[in-house]
C-alpha cells in the first residue's frame, strides 16, 4: 500500500506541475490529438482511394487504429521514466538518488513525469473507435467489451515492456533511444493494420518476437466476429492479450539483469 500512495503522489505532483502553464499543456494535448488524427486522415485516404484492402473494410481497420493507439497512449504516459532514464538520470547520476529510496524502482520510473499530452492520443484512439463502431457495424455486447478491455491492458503491458527494454539498453548505452523507436512508433504503426496484410516473416514478428498481434489483431477479430484468414482458431482472441503480460515480465527480467550491470557515475 505504501509503494502504491507513492506512486500516486509521484503521478500528482507531475500533473500538477503540468497544470501550472495550462495553456501550455492544453496546446501539447491538442497537438497530440491533431498530430495523431493526421494519420488515421492518410489511412482514411488510402481506403477512400483504393476501397477494401485483401477484404479489410475502413470501419474494421480503424478499430485496430484506435485500440492501438489507446494501448500506446497509456503506455507512454506510465513509461515516460524508462524513456528518459539514459539522458535524464543515468548521465547526470541522479539514478543513484532513486536507488536509495526503500520504494520499488520501476514504481518511481513510472510515476516521473506522466505527461497529460499523452491524452491528446487517448481520446484521438476513442474517437477513432467511435468511428470504427458506426463503419463497421460493431455491437458492443459484455463479451466484446471484456475482450477490447482485456486487449487494452495486454497491449499497454506490451508497450510498457518494450520501454522497459528501452531503459534496459540505457546501461549499456546512453543513446538508445532510435533502435527503441523501431519497437515503439514504428510498432504502433504495424499494429494499425490487420497483420494477414503483411509477408508471412513479419507476420512471425509480430506474433512470436514482439506479439503485437495477439494484443490487437486475434482480439480485434473475436471483437469483429470474423474468421481469421491466416485460419487460427476463434478463441485465440480470448486468451491471446496473456502475450502482453508474458512479455512484461520478460522485460522486467531482462531489466533487473541491467541493474546488476549498473555502477554509479560517482558524482
Amino acid at each position: 500500500m505504501g509503494s502504491i500512495a507513492l506512486f500516486t503522489r509521484l503521478v500528482a505532483a507531475s500533473l500538477g506541475g503540468q497544470a501550472r502553464y495550462p495553456a501550455s499543456a492544453l496546446m501539447l494535448t491538442v497537438g497530440q490529438f491533431i498530430g495523431t488524427g493526421i494519420e488515421m486522415i492518410a489511412v482514411w485516404a488510402l481506403f477512400h482511394r483504393f476501397g477494401d484492402v485483401q477484404g479489410w473494410r475502413i470501419g474494421e481497420v480503424a478499430l485496430f487504429y484506435g485500440l492501438v493507439n489507446c494501448m500506446f497512449a497509456i503506455a507512454d504516459a506510465l513509461g515516460r521514466g524508462f524513456d528518459t532514464l539514459g539522458t535524464e538520470f543515468l548521465r547526470t547520476g541522479a539514478f543513484d538518488r532513486l536507488l536509495l529510496r526503500p520504494r520499488p524502482l520501476a514504481l518511481q520510473l513510472m510515476g516521473h513525469d506522466v505527461r497529460i499530452s499523452r491524452l491528446g492520443r487517448l481520446l484521438q484512439g476513442l474517437a477513432v473507435i467511435a468511428f470504427a463502431t458506426v463503419h463497421a457495424g460493431i455491437a458492443w455486447t459484455p463479451s466484446s467489451i471484456a475482450i477490447a478491455l482485456f486487449a487494452l491492458a495486454g497491449g499497454v503491458a506490451l508497450f510498457l515492456g518494450i520501454l522497459v527494454l528501452q531503459g534496459t539498453l540505457s546501461f549499456w548505452t546512453v543513446e538508445s533511444l532510435e533502435i527503441a523507436n523501431m519497437l515503439t512508433y514504428g510498432g504502433v504503426q504495424a499494429a494499425q493494420f490487420p497483420v494477414a496484410v503483411y509477408a508471412q516473416w513479419f507476420r512471425r514478428a509480430l506474433t512470436f518476437v514482439v506479439p503485437l498481434a495477439c494484443v490487437a489483431y486475434y482480439p480485434v477479430l473475436a471483437i469483429l466476429g470474423r474468421d481469421d484468414p491466416l485460419g487460427a482458431p476463434a478463441w485465440v482472441g480470448f486468451v491471446s492479450p496473456l502475450a502482453g503480460f508474458i512479455f512484461l515480465a520478460a522485460a522486467f527480467g531482462a531489466w533487473r539483469l541491467g541493474l546488476r550491470r549498473y555502477a554509479s557515475t560517482g558524482s
